[in-house]
């Protein structure tokens, strides 16, 4: 975190008491239970959190971006099964605010906002994650809207939504839809046993020739990724780019309290050169991670087209920094930092997810780099210095 007067910052006093009081206790046996509890979700909802950068006429809290990445960061320092509420309703509610008509406007922000309704982005396949833009899952148009039929997995909250905004191929086209969960031909099934974020509730779901009316199509055929898909991944990217900055500072304090206390070889570890360079490096990642992350909201704020590569990199970066902080933390703590005394190693658990989901680091790495070559393209006219 980087003090500033900015008065925005007067409302992380507010996030931080809320995540003392009302998540932070709870973390611990969320992951243990696999399971956001019911109490977490309600008092989150009651805040208002689930969808604040709304305008106020949709139930929202008109919050600039900035703000709603210091709500993000905050949650995620606690438990990031809780932030990974934010993330994934939010990505549904940004598609629809975006990409959305005004019908679909009027008929589900609302209740989004208000939590009313839970929404869950499925777009994941058991044969298509990266690939995001070929999904296997398919939509055949029908003279009075469109069956869909195939299978999406990991899906976070699957277990709990109300709502799902679905990615399907129509017409070799890939096309999103709105599809309510008592729609027949749904069947949620819950996944346990993840390596982290356990507690956000993944589910599968088929979808065995589910019809949905014209009226649940968002976005127009064939927009479904270039538009729809790529709104609600950005949005994710930001949120969980702010996530991660939480993650470092959590590993971060964690580290400095144990090497304050702990003894070896005659001193405190903090007194060690090998410990204070781990130190340093997460130090510097907190500051790195949390400007990119200020830079990307200020786009954002500012409608201003780079908003997408710059969250895209605040991501790739803050989500590898959140991964080498936790595994340094642990390392820090030895034996302790293996066990469930300390939060270290549900944060490394946690860490490893934020480098898999909303984008992989390989698929960012590729698309980042190419942004460059595009930006910067060699050929008549340009030196090259050997």
């Amino acid at each position: 975190m980087i003090e500033t007067d900015d008065p925005k910052e007067a409302r992380r006093t507010a996030f931080r008491s809320f995540v003392a009081a009302e998540i932070a206790p709870h973390a611990a046996q969320c992951d243990r239970d696999e399971r956001l509890g019911d109490g977490s979700i309600r008092k989150i909802i009651a805040q208002g959190y689930l969808a604040p950068w709304l305008p106020e006429k949709w139930g929202g809290q008109a919050m600039d971006m900035l703000t709603y990445g210091l709500l993000n960061e905050e949650v995620g320092y606690a438990c990031s099964a809780a932030r990974s509420l934010l993330t994934a309703h939010g990505m549904v509610v940004q598609a629809i605010y975006r990409c959305g008509s005004q019908a679909q406007k009027d008929a589900y922000l609302p209740s989004l906002a208000v939590g009313d309704r839970i929404a869950a982005f499925a777009i994941s396949e058991p044969n298509v994650g990266s690939n995001a833009a070929c999904p296997e899952t398919v939509a055949v148009r029908t003279d009075r809207g469109y069956r869909i039929t195939g299978t999406k997995t990991w899906i976070t909250l699957g277990q709990i939504a109300d709502l799902f905004l679905v990615l399907a191929q129509c017409d070799g086209k890939a096309t999103t839809f709105l599809v309510d969960r008592s729609t027949q031909g749904i069947t949620v099934s819950p996944i346990s046993g993840m390596l982290g974020a356990r507690g956000a509730m993944l589910a599968k779901i088929d979808f065995q020739d589910c019809f949905v009316r014209k009226d649940r199509l968002v976005g127009g055929e064939g927009s479904g990724f270039s538009l729809v898909s790529s709104t609600a991944l950005e949005h994710g990217r930001y949120s969980l780019a702010w996530g991660c900055v939480g993650m470092i500072r959590a590993c971060l304090d964690q580290s400095v309290d144990y090497t304050s206390t702990r003894r070896q070889f005659g001193a405190e570890l903090k007194k060690h050169q090998l410990v204070r360079e781990m130190v340093t490096n997460m130090v510097t990642s907190l500051h790195a991670a949390d400007l990119l992350c200020r830079r990307a909201g200020a786009l954002r704020d500012a409608g201003d087209p780079n908003a997408f590569m710059e969250t895209m990199i605040a991501k790739y970066y803050a989500s590898t920094a959140a991964k080498r902080a936790a595994d340094d933390a642990v390392q820090l703590l030895g034996a302790n930092g293996c066990s469930d005394r300390y939060p270290v190693a549900r944060i490394l658990r946690d860490a490893k997810i934020m480098e898999l989901i909303e984008g992989s680091t390989q698929i960012q790495q590729l698309s980042i780099a190419g942004h460059a070559y595009r930006q910067h393209p060699v050929g008549p006219g340009c030196s090259v210095v050997g």
